[in-house]
C-alpha cells in the first residue's frame, strides 16, 4: 500500500545535486511499496491508484505509466530507435508513474543516472530504467489518465489534469513584458517576415536586434558582429540595454530566436503565477552535468522570460561571456547556477517543432512555444498551435508612435 506521503520542495526549486538525492533519501528505510511520482497539474484519486497499483507484484521490478512514444525520430531525443521510433515506450510524466521499491532498490541506487545533457527527463529515465534490455520496459496502466479533471471519460482513471491552461490570476499586461527578438542580415528576408505574420501583433513593446541596421523592420544594430552560433555577446548587450533607459521600463524580459513560434497571450497567463519583484528565470529547462556538479539552464529557442529583479542580478555579478560566440544560454545557465537563483521549467515551452514531440504528449497541452521552422509551414504550425482565435489580434501597442519611441 501507499503508507506515506512527502512533500517537498518543487523539483525546478531544488538545487541540480539536490534532486535526485533528497528525494530518495526521504524514501529508503521507509515501509512503502511504491514511488509515484506526479505533476503539479496532476490530480489523484487514492483509492483508484491503489486499486490500479495492486494489480501487481510489488516485490518484483516495475516500472509504470502511460506510454508515449515519438511518430519519428527526434533531435529531442538524440534520433534514437531512427528505424523504429514508435516501439520505445516512455512515461507522460503529468498522468503518474510509477517504480516499484525493488526495482528503485536495486537500480537508482545502486547506479545513479549519468547524462551529460538534461533535455527530456521522461524519455532519458525510460532509457536508464531500461539499460539496452537489462530492466524492464514501461508497462502501461489504463488508470493513469491525462484527461480532464471533469470529462466524463474519466469515470476510470486514477489520475486526472486539472486546467491545461495555468492561471494565477489577472494575465499580465502585453505593456508589463518587452520583447527581444534576435535575428541576423541572412534572415531579414526570410525568418522576420515570418514573425510579423504571426505573433509579432500581440507584443505592445518589442524589437529586433541584428548586425545590420533595417529600418524597413526596424532593427537595432547593438555593435556585436553576428556569429554563427552561440551568440552571448548579443544576449549580454540585450540584458544591457533592457535596463538603460533605452527602452521603456517593463517587470518582464522575452528573448527569442527569429525562428521561435510563441503565443504571448499565453504567456500573459502564465506569468500570472510568478512575481516579477522576485528573480525569475523560465523556460524549458535542460541541464548540463547534473549528477557531476553541473547546471540548469534555459534553452534559447523555446524562448527565455527573465523578470526585471532577475536581470538585475546577473549583470550585477560578474558573470560575463568568455566569447561573443559561447553558448548564451548555458552562459546564462552557469551565471544563474553560481549566484544561487533558481531556473524554473515550464513543459509549455519547446525547443523544436511540434513534429518533435509525442502527438499525446501534446494533446493536453495548451502550449506557448515552438521553435524552427526546418522542413514546415511555420505559419500553418502558429495557426494550429499557438493562435487564439478569441484573442483581440489589434497591433495598438506596435503603432509608429510606439516604434520610435523604442
Amino acid at each position: 500500500a501507499l503508507t506515506h506521503t512527502h512533500q517537498t520542495e518543487p523539483a525546478h526549486e531544488l538545487h541540480p545535486q539536490q534532486g535526485h538525492s533528497k528525494i530518495l533519501s526521504l524514501l529508503f528505510g521507509k515501509n512503502s511499496s511504491w514511488l509515484v511520482f506526479l505533476e503539479e497539474e496532476t490530480n489523484v484519486k487514492v483509492t483508484k491508484l491503489l486499486q490500479a497499483l495492486r494489480k501487481f507484484d510489488r516485490r518484483k521490478e516495475w516500472f509504470l505509466g502511460k506510454p508515449l512514444h515519438d511518430e519519428e525520430s527526434t533531435i529531442i531525443h538524440h534520433y534514437a530507435f531512427a528505424e523504429n521510433p514508435s516501439i520505445f515506450k516512455y512515461p507522460d510524466f503529468s498522468a503518474a508513474w510509477a517504480l516499484s521499491i525493488p526495482l528503485l532498490d536495486s537500480k537508482v541506487r545502486d547506479d545513479p543516472l549519468k547524462s551529460d545533457f538534461t533535455i527530456d527527463l521522461k524519455h532519458e529515465v525510460a532509457l536508464y530504467i531500461w539499460e539496452n534490455g537489462q530492466g524492464p520496459r514501461l508497462t502501461a496502466v489504463p488508470e493513469l489518465c491525462t484527461e480532464p479533471e471533469h470529462s466524463p471519460t474519466a469515470q476510470h482513471c486514477a489520475t486526472t489534469l486539472s486546467s491545461p491552461a495555468p492561471l494565477c490570476g489577472e494575465p499580465v499586461k502585453k505593456e508589463d513584458i518587452f520583447v527581444a527578438v534576435k535575428t541576423c542580415k541572412k534572415f531579414h528576408t526570410e525568418r522576420v517576415p515570418v514573425v510579423k505574420k504571426t505573433w509579432e501583433r500581440e507584443a505592445f513593446l518589442l524589437e529586433y536586434y541584428s548586425d545590420h541596421t533595417d529600418p524597413s523592420i526596424p532593427t537595432i544594430d547593438l555593435g556585436v558582429p553576428n556569429t554563427e552560433r552561440g551568440h552571448c555577446g548579443k544576449t549580454f548587450a540585450i540584458l544591457e540595454r533592457y535596463v538603460s533607459d533605452a527602452v521603456p521600463k517593463t517587470r518582464w524580459l522575452l528573448v527569442v530566436d527569429d525562428d521561435t513560434l510563441i503565443s504571448l497571450p499565453r504567456l500573459q497567463m502564465l506569468l500570472s503565477c510568478y512575481d516579477p519583484s522576485e528573480p525569475v528565470c523560465l523556460g524549458e529547462r535542460y541541464g548540463y552535468g547534473l549528477g557531476q556538479g553541473g547546471y540548469s539552464y534555459i534553452t534559447g529557442g523555446g524562448g527565455m522570460v527573465f523578470s526585471r529583479a532577475a536581470v538585475v542580478r546577473l549583470l550585477a555579478s560578474d558573470c560575463k561571456c568568455y566569447s561573443d560566440d559561447a553558448p548564451d544560454d548555458m552562459v546564462l545557465g552557469m551565471c544563474l547556477n553560481a549566484l544561487g537563483l533558481p531556473v524554473t521549467h515550464s513543459s509549455l515551452f519547446h525547443q523544436a517543432r511540434p513534429e518533435d514531440y509525442s502527438r499525446d504528449f501534446l494533446a493536453h497541452q495548451v502550449p506557448i512555444s515552438f521553435h524552427k521552422h526546418w522542413n514546415i509551414d511555420p505559419v500553418a504550425v502558429f495557426n494550429r498551435w499557438l493562435k487564439d482565435e478569441s484573442r483581440s489580434t489589434s497591433p495598438r501597442g506596435l503603432n509608429k508612435s510606439t516604434k520610435e519611441e523604442l
